[in-house]
């Protein structure tokens, strides 16, 4: 089979949408239910839908499968070379209007953006989280998902959630068209500095299933302006850069995951017909394979294996150039989920004894600044 140009399998996920009378936007802040559940919130499908649901579930398999023959190419943005921040509060800590928390818009690109915003208490300066959402989904579903915004602000973490442009249900990585989104998170990023007191040296990204795949493609498309990222479910949808500035990247990955199988090759083992024929386009590298790549561009050395408990195992290197550290967390048996307190059975089992959202936070801390 002749592989189909991401263009054309951009097109073919639009005709599908159109065909199936799907309109795949979504006011941000009104999450999907199923009942007042959690798994409602989340997406799960309803079986009230009248199959709505299951119409929904194989378009968005069809759009994941266009996202990720696009990102299979993309290799990231070369960065330039940047030099560590020095120590200074950003102007925001000297301004009176503050930016307050909730939802806010910000114009870029000719495009009118979308995020909620999580203030801790305390006068700062504070560091920051964008927490970016999988395809598909919104940053409200996000934010009660992944809790970064709940226990980040507890920290003392400014967490942004953003959200996809309007009219798209999910990110442009670097270098596959579509709206700058690499652009507008450091437009979002330059925003929270101007009103709010942050610490510019310590900000983060972190991401589900395909905003993992940004928040990796964020290393060197925001020219080092980063100090770390966190990948759950992702870690190999994007290949790692070459020259990357020194960055702590963690990551997670169930080993039973059949959206984004952690052992690569191709995604959505359970795919059958035309959705199976563009799953088997898709290549996806192993997520262990894709971690040693990350060591080797990020010049770390000493890898090492550590057994937590009976389901996890911790891959980490001790030697990283400016202390920074690279770590994959693998759950035996985990799904396409996030690790934690919250369950979502149709994307799998979740291991519940290793909080993610604890550890990206721990990792976060301990990060060196910019």
């Amino acid at each position: 089979m002749r592989p189909v140009a991401p263009s054309g399998l951009a097109r073919l996920g639009r005709r599908v949408l159109r065909d199936a009378g799907v309109h795949p936007v979504r006011e941000m802040g009104a999450p999907r239910r199923c009942g007042n559940s959690v798994r409602g919130r989340l997406g799960a499908h309803c079986e009230e839908d009248g199959g709505r649901g299951t119409t929904m579930a194989r378009v968005m398999i069809i759009l994941v499968l266009v996202a990720l023959l696009a990102a299979a190419g993309c290799g990231g943005v070369p960065p330039r070379p940047a030099a560590p921040a020095q120590v200074s509060p950003t102007g925001g800590c000297a301004t009176r209007e503050r930016l307050e928390p909730g939802r806010h818009r910000l114009s870029f690109g000719g495009l009118t953006r979308r995020y909620l915003l999580s203030v801790p208490a305390g006068g700062g300066p504070h560091p920051v989280v964008l927490d970016l959402h999988g395809l598909g989904s919104t940053a409200a579903e996000q934010s009660a998902y992944s809790r970064l915004a709940e226990q980040g602000s507890r920290r003392g973490y400014v967490v942004a959630t953003p959200q996809a442009a309007e009219g798209r249900i999910g990110w442009a990585l670097p270098g596959m068209g579509g709206p700058d989104d690499a652009g507008f998170l450091a437009a979002l990023l330059d925003r929270l500095e101007q009103g709010l007191c942050v610490d510019r040296r310590r900000e983060f990204a972190a991401g589900m299933s395909y905003g993992a795949g940004l928040a990796t493609a964020l290393v060197c498309a925001l020219d080092g302006r980063l100090a770390g990222v966190a990948a759950v479910a992702g870690l190999n949808i994007v290949r790692p850069c070459p020259g990357a500035y020194p960055t702590t990247i963690v990551a997670f990955h169930g080993t039973a995951d059949r959206i984004v199988p952690y052992d690569g090759g191709h995604p959505f083992r359970d795919a059958t017909g035309d959705v199976r024929a563009l799953a088997d386009l898709v290549v996806l590298a192993p997520v262990e394979s894709s971690a040693d790549g990350w060591a080797r561009t990020l010049g770390c050395t000493g890898r090492s294996t550590t057994g937590l408990g009976e389901r996890v195992r911790l891959r980490g290197w001790k030697s990283c150039p400016g202390r920074a550290t690279l770590r994959l967390y693998t759950v035996g048996g985990g799904g396409h989920t996030w690790p934690g307190p919250i369950e979502v059975p149709r994307l799998g089992d979740t291991v519940r004894d290793l909080d993610a959202t604890a550890v990206i936070l721990d990792t976060f801390d301990g990060a060196p600044s910019r």
